[in-house]
């Protein structure tokens, strides 16, 4: 098939595009580049270096290159910065996403796999979370994803839309040709792993008072390549009907301090951390059941050991010490 990657030169976009080149499909990314990296896309693969409110690029481009379905990465996706911003929040992930939307209707293509996240599960009571568990999002990038996937129903009941919704925990881990690189850095891996490469002083920890075993926040991580095989998996099953997955580990989920040690053991490094304030938005625990995936797609995550994801991301960090300059 011919698909168009929106935010396919960002992190988790960058690895989605490597897969389903693997299988075979041809490939075109749609990126703004305000956060992602020229370099991430590969050379043989088109970037249209444009924003999704540009109508009449994204429309030429639907048309152009005769796209059959997409995959919608493109969306801001820090908690904290949506708490500070979510006007901009609301900007890129509703309203732009919605232009996508109807510039898809109007070049009649009817299969979307969306970025979605565990953020619009909020506090969830109930671990680990299945995808029939109320989404009460306590932030307002929870509720801009949530808000999209509600558009996502409607387009499905008015025109006919198939979509698969990827509600994601904690990616993280790299390919041997791509990995996490943000500016500002506000993810636990990296920001530990610069510490261990001497590029930062400091990890600091948002509240040791949670309700968990160590008092820090618990978190699923999952490998961003078994992240990026759900979308080539996904996108074949658009065809059929539309649905919502979690992607997750499937395990109980690691700590901030079991991360931080983890890291310890394997750079051999000395991480040093300090405590902060709680962050605002940011639930005690979020933890996936992956098995609707699993049962109904066949999907088969290669990487749960945090360690092995940490390994990754650390190798990939040796490599390109200044990401992708």
């Amino acid at each position: 098939m011919r698909i168009l990657v929106t935010g396919g030169a960002g992190y988790i976009g960058s690895v989605v595009v490597e897969e389903l080149l693997k299988a075979s499909h041809t490939v075109f990314v749609f990126d703004n580049l305000s956060t992602g990296h020229r370099a991430a896309v590969p050379p043989h693969v088109e970037l249209i270096q444009a924003d999704l409110l540009d109508e009449n690029t994204l429309r030429h481009t639907l048309k152009s290159r005769e796209i059959e379905a997409v995959v919608h990465m493109a969306a801001h996706s820090s908690v904290a910065e949506s708490v500070q911003k979510p006007d901009l929040y609301h900007r890129n992930n509703v309203t732009a996403g919605l232009a996508l939307l109807e510039a898809m209707r109007e070049a009649e293509i009817r299969q979307i796999v969306f970025s979605s996240s565990a953020a619009v599960y909020g506090e969830a009571v109930a671990q680990p979370i299945v995808e029939t568990a109320p989404a009460r999002p306590t932030n307002p990038y929870g509720a801009t994803k949530l808000e999209f996937e509600s558009a996502l129903k409607q387009h499905e009941a008015e025109f006919g839309v198939r979509y698969h919704s990827l509600r994601y925990f904690n990616a993280a881990g790299a390919t041997a040709r791509n990995g996490e690189v943000h500016d500002p850095e506000t993810h636990l891996i990296p920001i530990a792993l610069d510490v261990a490469s001497g590029q930062r002083e400091c990890v600091e920890v948002f509240g040791d008072d949670y309700a968990t075993a160590d008092g820090t926040c618990v978190r699923d991580y999952i490998h961003v390549s078994d992240l990026a095989r759900a979308h080539v998996l996904a996108l074949d099953a658009t065809a059929r009907e539309s649905a919502i997955y979690n992607l997750g580990s499937g395990g109980s989920g690691y700590s901030v301090r079991e991360v931080i040690d983890t890291v310890r053991e394997v750079t051999g490094k000395e991480i040093t951390s300090k405590m902060g304030p709680r962050r605002i938005g940011d639930p005690p625990k979020l933890v996936a059941s992956s098995e609707r995936i699993k049962g109904e797609l066949g999907w088969k995550p290669q990487y749960q050991d945090l360690r092995v994801i940490v390994e990754s991301a650390w190798q990939w960090k040796l490599a390109h010490p200044n990401g992708y300059e």
